[in-house]
């Protein structure tokens, strides 16, 4: 099982900290594979895209514009966390329903 997400960040921690066999990979640092970002992209759309996050609110009108994959590999700190592979299912946040179908 795989974690993708930001080491400062809490959610990140409270999962990571639940999931105990868990690897984390800190994106800002190491970035997502291009074919899981791809899978990812394809599964969630644009909910992959967290427009309340610091970095998005940066970006000027034509950045925020670009195609979502676009601006993740450009901004991997844009990315909704975390992004959890387990198998061959991903699962994005951490929710009550993402812990429930983890634990």
């Amino acid at each position: 099982m795989r974690l993708y997400g930001l080491k400062n960040c809490d959610t990140c921690r409270k999962a990571l900290k639940a999931l105990n066999n868990a690897e984390f990979i800190d994106v800002r640092t190491d970035g997502v594979p291009a074919d899981i970002m791809t899978r990812a992209f394809d599964e969630f759309g644009d909910r992959l895209l967290n427009t309340r996050s610091t970095t998005w609110r940066q970006l000027d009108a034509e950045e925020r514009q670009k195609p979502v994959l676009e601006l993740l590999s450009a901004y991997p700190t844009l990315m909704k966390r975390p992004l959890i592979e387990s198998g061959d299912v991903l699962y994005l946040g951490w929710t009550k329903e993402v812990q429930a179908a983890l634990g």
